[in-house]
């Protein structure tokens, strides 16, 4: 079987890659993840997940390089990793009795020749009116600083929400297990 190697040093890819019960390395990719000017939120995520699959391409020349990249998205207006108490507290005060949308880009490159798969998945995410409270409250109990939209859906997170809507809840944690598993059987990849 073809060695996988996750081009990602997120634990919560690791995380969600490891339920599919395949070897795989893991490294970091270096890329610079800065929207381009006037950028679309989905162009953002298919470039940065090719990018960071392709940054990893010489070191390692005969994988196949999972690269993910995530964006939430609330009129138009991406929303990043939080990083801060009070921008996570912003993004949340935003995104309370609305909806948001979560784009993650997924690219599958061989590189041993060169062969990329795309893909952007889509997940929707319905916000209850949350009052300051209980932002405060959630923020400080689980700190997601280091996730787009400020919450954790695998966590204490899903409690903000009224309701999901897309076809592969995986998305939503940054790595759309669905759409990847079709890709790694077209690349050769029996799963199970």
């Amino acid at each position: 079987m073809r060695q996988l190697l996750l081009a990602s040093s997120s634990p919560y890819r690791r995380e969600l890659l490891s339920r599919l019960q395949l070897p795989f390395e893991s490294a970091a990719p270096e890329i610079d993840e800065r929207p381009l000017p006037q950028e679309r939120a989905a162009d953002l995520v298919i470039r940065l997940a090719r990018q960071k699959a392709e940054a990893l391409a010489d070191r390692y020349a005969d994988h196949l390089i999972i690269g993910s990249d995530q964006a939430a998205v609330i009129n138009e207006q991406i929303l990043g990793k939080p990083y801060t108490f009070d921008r996570a507290t912003e993004q949340l005060k935003a995104s309370r009795g609305r909806s948001v949308e979560f784009l993650t880009g997924l690219a599958l490159l061989d590189s041993r020749n060169g062969h990329i798969q795309v893909d952007c998945v889509s997940f929707k995410v319905h916000f209850r009116n949350l009052t300051d409270e209980q932002i405060d409250r959630y923020l400080r109990s689980e700190k997601p600083f280091d996730c787009a939209g400020s919450f954790k859906a695998e966590g204490l997170g899903i409690s903000l929400f009224r309701a999901t809507e897309g076809n592969d809840a995986t998305s939503l944690i940054g790595l759309p297990l669905i759409s990847l598993v079709g890709m790694l059987n077209h690349a050769g990849v029996a799963i199970p």
